[in-house]
């Protein structure tokens, strides 16, 4: 599988679908499914009955899920805006660039 552009902890972009133009944090990262988890985008809601030991109260649970890696976008946390990196051999090895303000991500 290719490596992603993306690491965890890194501002996202989403692209398209319901969330379109949201700006948020990447939680998880699946490389083998190619898809990604994202702070409060793709929120679900699961309608659950009271279960003693895990759910005492029962009610509506709200849950992120993934969406494909290619629907979002990194934003550069120096000029704030979204990119596509540059991967430049450096010091420390291989290290993501802004192609906008040449500072290492």
């Amino acid at each position: 599988m290719k490596k992603a552009h993306i690491k965890k902890n890194d501002t996202v972009l989403v692209l398209s679908g319901k969330d379109k133009g949201k700006r948020a944090k990447a939680i998880e990262l699946n490389h083998r499914k190619g898809t990604i988890l994202v702070e409060g985008v793709n929120v679900m809601k699961k309608h659950t009955k009271p279960r003693p030991p895990k759910i005492p109260q029962g009610g509506i649970l709200e849950k992120a899920m993934p969406i494909a890696m290619s629907k979002v976008m990194l934003v550069c946390p120096q000029c704030s805006v979204p990119i596509r990196a540059k991967m430049v051999i450096g010091n420390n090895g291989k290290e993501r660039v802004c192609r906008k303000c040449n500072e290492v991500i």
